[in-house]
């Protein structure tokens, strides 16, 4: 177990104004989260322009594409995040930059299969914006003790809902210029905004903690925040690790089979011709979808500052599993596929700011990139069967995609519990004990200084 109790020695920045400004600070990582939610979000867009130009490849394999994406976004972040930790966000930031405008730019030209898009599209534009997700989150992490979870929640947002600023103007690029310019096009621009916002970013300087912080924890009563900074290694030798990550897997299916399939999806629900408020349904609910999944983030991140991680995880991943299942209720009726699916990713997208805080407030905030970066790999792991699996069950089974989502209703049903039931006394009860041992080293050490005192007044009454 670490030792290393956070320092809160300084009170002030000494970045200056503008770097030295958490909400500055909080605004850049929010821009540079929105530009690579369209890597994830936008996927779907460039699903039927991509069955075209590879005649014959099965959707499986398109599918698949998103996949590797998902995958090369999460499973090297750990790495990253230690780097992070180590080199600083600026320089991180600025490879990640590189790297999503150097995938969609090389998509978009050069790409002649699926197998060229898993390089560019899953490889290199997975990794980069994976690097640009940690060091974002575990920027605000780091910023705000006190309002982890709505802070998180913000950045979070930029990355759920920033598709519903471009997921149409993305649409009506494709239909005007095709998938592939219009990814090479896109690519470039996100590429070089991103690369402006990394020059902005910091970590706070060591020990800083924001003005009236000691007061402002007696009002968060409601998460239990541990004060020992643990390496990812010391975290991977705790069992709450090991639960944190199952729960992210089990809560995180259900939206991405969504996020991955949603064209092919309303076309097995036999809504995929229709148009709802004279718009075609597809990119209408992606817009819609975007919003309540950046909504999600903040409300519920918010809320759980107040009243617990464990409890609003409880609640949320609760619903969700109900409206994942009745996903397979709604064939036919356009209106109800745009509405529940949006009530879907608000039940959805808080994962992404409750699970990063948690991480957070348990491991500490010192080591916060490569924490939480180990945890996200579940969304990776997730990937697998949401993007790849869930097709290949749907082409399996005439192109159901109901087995899917009744998986999904029940993982995301078991981790409602486990947050209540197995997460929430584990978290308290290792906190409550890592507050009786400090108690504990605080008693011995003033003991040790009394007797320390006592021996030299004795030794001073002896000389007189």
């Amino acid at each position: 177990m670490a030792t290393n109790v956070t320092s809160f020695a300084h009170t002030e920045p000494t970045l200056g104004r503008i770097a030295g400004n958490r909400w500055i600070q909080l605004a850049c990582g929010i821009i540079a989260m929105i530009l690579i939610s369209n890597y994830q979000y936008a996927f779907t867009l460039f699903t039927p322009g991509m069955k075209l130009s590879f005649p014959g490849v099965p959707y499986a394999k398109i599918a698949a594409v998103f996949s590797a994406f998902i995958l090369f976004e999460t499973w090297p972040m750990p790495v990253a995040g230690y780097f992070v930790d180590k080199l600083g966000i600026r320089k991180l930031m600025t490879v990640g930059a590189l790297c999503i405008a150097l995938g969609w730019f090389l998509g978009g030209t050069i790409a002649k299969s699926p197998f060229d898009l898993y390089l560019y599209y899953g490889i290199i534009a997975g990794t980069g914006a994976g690097i640009i997700y940690i060091s974002c989150v575990a920027n605000a992490v780091k910023w705000f003790p006190d309002r982890r979870g709505l802070a998180v929640g913000l950045t979070a947002a930029g990355f759920g809902g920033g598709a519903a600023l471009t997921v149409i103007p993305i649409a009506s690029t494709i239909h005007s210029m095709g998938w592939a310019k219009a990814m090479a096009v896109w690519g470039v621009a996100q590429g070089a905004i991103a690369l402006v916002a990394a020059l902005m970013l910091h970590h706070p300087p060591a020990g800083w903690v924001p003005v009236g912080w000691e007061r402002a924890k007696q009002g968060y009563k409601a998460v239990a925040q541990s004060t020992v900074n643990l390496t990812w290694t010391q975290a991977l030798g705790t069992p709450e690790f090991y639960l944190l990550y199952t729960m992210f897997f089990f809560a995180c299916a259900g939206g991405l089979i969504a996020t991955a399939n949603l064209s092919q999806i309303a076309k097995s629900l036999d809504v995929s011709d229709a148009r709802v408020w004279g718009l075609a349904i597809v990119p209408l609910t992606v817009t819609l979808t975007s919003i309540c999944n950046a909504l999600s983030r903040i409300l519920w991140g918010s809320v759980s500052d107040r009243l617990g991680r464990e409890y609003t995880m409880f609640l949320t991943f609760g619903v969700e599993a109900v409206l994942v299942f009745l996903v397979t209720r709604i064939a036919g009726r356009p209106i109800a596929f745009v509405m529940l699916f949006s009530f879907v990713f608000l039940f959805w997208g808080e994962i992404y700011s409750l699970f990063s805080a948690t991480t957070g407030d348990v491991f500490g905030p010192k080591n916060a990139s490569a924490n939480y970066g180990m945890v996200y790999t579940a969304k990776g792991l997730a990937s697998v069967f949401a993007g790849f699996g869930a097709a290949a069950l749907a082409t399996y089974l005439g192109g159901s995609f109901a087995v899917a989502f009744y998986i999904s209703a029940v993982l995301c049903a078991s981790a409602s519990l486990f947050s209540l039931f197995i997460l929430r006394p584990w978290i308290r009860g290792r906190v409550e004990e890592e507050a009786r041992l400090a108690d504990g080293v605080a008693l011995s050490a003033a003991l040790a200084e009394a007797d320390r005192v006592s021996e030299e007044e004795k030794h001073v009454a002896g000389v007189l």
